[in-house]
């Protein structure tokens, strides 16, 4: 066998070797659900929901025992497990939070918005109502579809 010819064996044996550890790193990259019937398709989204849902129980909470919904996320710190260091930041990662309160009306809006939006990474949003709808192409709002599992 000639020099270049090892060298050619050698190349598409290393090509193969590179190609079956992608493979392997890109099934152990699925999404892993955290829960029975988590909507989430990835970590991303699952922090962020997290994050929305600690939200709205600390909102609830709130409301029941002051008659009114929080007007500022720092209201809401150390209410239920809503802490000072979730209202302090609104960069949560790949998402970033959005909070709207409409205090005449005691309604409120948050939306957790993706930095890169794609099928892995959808925008959400909830209001007093406690449901979170999600949109995989724009921001979500509350024409957006209700949140269930793939």
């Amino acid at each position: 066998m000639t020099f270049k010819g090892r060298t050619v064996k050698r190349f598409i044996s290393v090509a193969i070797s590179v190609a079956i550890l992608a493979a392997m790193v890109s099934a152990q990259a699925a999404y892993q659900p955290k829960f029975k019937g988590d909507p989430a398709r990835s970590d991303s989204e699952a922090a962020a929901l997290g994050y929305m849902r600690t939200f709205l129980r600390a909102q609830k909470i709130y409301k029941k025992k002051n008659g009114h919904y929080a007007t500022t996320l720092m209201e809401l710190s150390k209410t239920g497990s809503f802490t000072r260091r979730m209202a302090g930041s609104t960069d949560r990662g790949d998402y970033t939070v959005k909070f709207r309160a409409h205090k005449e009306k005691d309604t409120f809006e948050v939306s957790m918005l993706p930095k890169q939006q794609d099928s892995t990474h959808r925008s959400f949003f909830s209001d007093e109502q406690g449901k979170i709808r999600a949109d995989e192409t724009k921001e979500a709002d509350q024409s957006s579809e209700a949140l269930r599992a793939d």
